[in-house]
């Protein structure tokens, strides 16, 4: 999930990295995450429109839906 979102190959180069930095430093973000809608504690993820909050509440939504036994096939979109 996590590489087709961030296109990130190997999760060794992340070691030391924090958050903000593993989401700027993202090789390619996925286009199709714009189809990741809901809400993640309270907010639409569709209504954020600062770039790093958005792709932080977008992660955080498809793990989620993971949580909630839901297909990988259907979170991927």
């Amino acid at each position: 999930m996590i590489r087709w979102l961030t296109g990130y190959v190997s999760m060794e180069i992340l070691d030391g990295l924090t958050y903000g930095q593993f989401l700027s430093l993202a090789p390619v973000w996925n286009p199709r995450a714009e189809l990741i809608t809901g809400s993640v504690c309270g907010v639409r993820v569709e209504g954020i429109t600062d770039p790093k909050t958005k792709r932080m509440r977008q992660l955080d939504k498809l793990v989620d839906e993971l949580a909630a036994g839901k297909p990988m096939e259907k979170v991927l979109r």
